[in-house]
């Protein structure tokens, strides 16, 4: 991401979610910094729709809106997947997306795995990937 694009997107976000505290905003900030990159991993053409006011990205991919949603887990446990589905039809999402981001490669994706059973992740999400952020390679997981 351009240096220019990812100022003014930060001002946005500080305009927008004027509301929201410090460490909000920075956790909002490190959520488009993972959508920006991930599309120019994934795919370039994918066009972002929103992505201020709720967890879950909302983006144009092959002709239908999707859902995005990133987790780190080196930083946070999996949110609480029961709401998605709700998300999904208030938004007319045609597929969720979870998206494991890592910053180091992680050989054992053991971790992935438990994660995914133990938040019945496969059941709210359509795909699953981990996505190595400063490798920028993507894995499908599901």
């Amino acid at each position: 991401m351009e240096l220019t694009a990812f100022h003014e997107l930060t001002q946005e976000i500080s305009l927008e979610c004027f509301f929201m505290t410090e460490a909000q905003q920075e956790e909002k900030v490190i959520q488009l910094i993972d959508l920006h990159h991930f599309v120019e991993c994934f795919d370039p053409e994918i066009k972002i729709l929103g992505y201020l006011h709720h967890p879950i990205n909302i983006v144009e991919h092959d002709g239908n809106k999707k859902g995005i949603l990133f987790c780190d887990l080196k930083y946070a446990s999996v949110p609480n997947s029961n709401a998605s589905e709700e998300f999904k039809r208030k938004h007319q999402l045609s597929e969720l997306w979870f998206v494991f981001v890592e910053e180091t490669f992680v050989p054992n994706t053991n971790s992935y795995t438990d994660a995914i059973i133990e938040n019945s992740l496969d059941i709210f999400y359509d795909k699953i990937f981990s996505f190595n952020f400063f490798q920028s390679v993507i894995h499908p997981l599901k």
